[in-house]
Order: C-alpha cells, then sequence, then structure tokens
C-alpha cells in the first residue's frame, strides 16, 4: 500500500506551521517530497546489508532483514527480451574470434537482479554472470575465462549492457533483466481556488508516493528537515532529527 502524499503535506504543513515559522508552497514540498523518498530508498540497501551481518530472529515479521526486502520488493521489475542494439555489436578476443553484443538498460533501472539470456522458443535459460569492467575485458580476452555461449559474462558500461561471447549473424540473443526499478517522483497536485492550493488528486501527474505505508512518519521527519533548511528554521530541522534518531534507535535495538 502506498502512502498518500496528501496526508503527508497535510501533517508537514500543520507541524511547519504550528508556531507560524513559515509556508511550504506545494512546489517546494513536491521537491522535498522527492528528496525524501529517494533518501529513505536507498537507506533500505545500507541498512540490509548491516542487518544481513547480524544474527536474525524467528519471528518473519519484525526479522530486519525479512521487512527490509519485504520494502525493496515493491520495486522489482523484470524487462521484456530485449535485442541486441545493432551498431554495438562487434567481434572481440585475442583474434577477433568471437561476437560482444550490447544493449541498452531500462531507463528506469536503479540496481540488478539477474540477466539471463533467452532461448528463442524456450525462453530464459541461462544466467548472465555480471563482471566488472576490468574483470570482464580480461576474461574476454582468455578462452579459459570468457565463458561460453551457453553461460556468457557481462558487464555495465553507463547505460550499456555489454555480453560476451555470443553467436553472430541472427544468432544475437534477446536477454531479460531482473532489476530494481526507481520509485517515481512524488507529486501534489492541486487546482487554485480563492488563491491557495485545493487537492486535485485526479490531475494527469498526480503520484503518491510508492514505499511502503510504514514509511509515512519517516517521510513527514525527512521532509521537516529540508522544509526547516529552506525556511531557515532550525527549530523544526532539529526537532526532526531528533525524531529520525528515536526512529532509528527503535529500529536498531
Amino acid at each position: 500500500m502506498a502512502v498518500s502524499i496528501d496526508r503527508v503535506y497535510q501533517k508537514v504543513l500543520a507541524l511547519a506551521n504550528k508556531e507560524q515559522r513559515g509556508y511550504i508552497t506545494p512546489q517546494e514540498f513536491n521537491l522535498f517530497a522527492d528528496q525524501a523518498q529517494i533518501d529513505i530508498f536507498e537507506q533500505y540497501f545500507y541498512d540490509l546489508n548491516q542487518f544481513k551481518r547480524v544474527a536474525g530472529n524467528d519471528t518473519y515479521y519484525s526479522d530486519m532483514v525479512n521487512v527490509l526486502e519485504e520494502k525493496i520488493s515493491l520495486f522489482e521489475k523484470t524487462s521484456g527480451n530485449q535485442g541486441p542494439s545493432a551498431t554495438n555489436t562487434k567481434n572481440v578476443g585475442t583474434q577477433d574470434e568471437f561476437y560482444e553484443s550490447s544493449y541498452s538498460m531500462p531507463i528506469d533501472f536503479y540496481r540488478l537482479v539477474g540477466i539471463k539470456r533467452v532461448h528463442p522458443i524456450r525462453g530464459p535459460i541461462s544466467e548472465i554472470e555480471k563482471l566488472n569492467i576490468m574483470d570482464y575485458e580480461r576474461a574476454i580476452q582468455s578462452p579459459l575465462t570468457r565463458g561460453a555461449v551457453n553461460r556468457p559474462i557481462c558487464s555495465f558500461r553507463g547505460d550499456i549492457i555489454h555480453v560476451a561471447p555470443v553467436e553472430g549473424g541472427g544468432s544475437m540473443p534477446n536477454i531479460k533483466i531482473e532489476y530494481i526499478r526507481k520509485p517515481f517522483p512524488p507529486s501534489w497536485t492541486y487546482i487554485v481556488v480563492n488563491e491557495k492550493p485545493l487537492y486535485n488528486s485526479s490531475a494527469a501527474d498526480h503520484q503518491d508516493f510508492e514505499l511502503h505505508d510504514s514509511e509515512q512518519k519517516n517521510l513527514v521527519i525527512k521532509i521537516l528537515q529540508l522544509a526547516g533548511i529552506s525556511i531557515k528554521d532550525y527549530n523544526v530541522t532539529q526537532a526532526a532529527a531528533q525524531e529520525e534518531v528515536k526512529t532509528i534507535q527503535q529500529q536498531k535495538s
């Protein structure tokens, strides 16, 4: 279940204006909301790495690794079968004896889960091992390390995925990419009535937060921190920071 952007906006306004400290415009709120969502989303992966180093517990719903994996799973996605870019297909190897093929990365790509080679009839059949650029370049130069057509290797360069070795001609394989996508930027949309913004959830560009519903409190805290800096009221920032520390201590205790 997503977090209602209007609910968060109203709470942020109520807390920021409690002592007439300043007004946060919808435009400012949307900017703060996007940054807050990105911060929380990226923190999942650092926290997951940390909690995997410690022993969990027998209760599934209170095990932090399970909790974080559930939150991340909301963004898991699988691409359709992707064909290679003919302009980026080239011969590689010690004597240019086999092919490397290039594929475009999904525009909403954030982190890789896995890549599979797709057979034209049987579908996904083999996992493609991802290497860093240096290891990949070394591997494709040797017949002992470059893999085989049925178990290729790959490397990322910018937004292009390079796969080798592959068969040439009309046999260039398709691939299927399993990945974590980026969350959509939140957008509190409105119409102006009597010179005041009125929430309009039916607007074409309306977008709730995509984070798990349990993140509502964290979103409010982070947006208040950013808002406090914007309106130059560091009491707001400090209060929000204290709430954030309490939340972190509670999660890690």
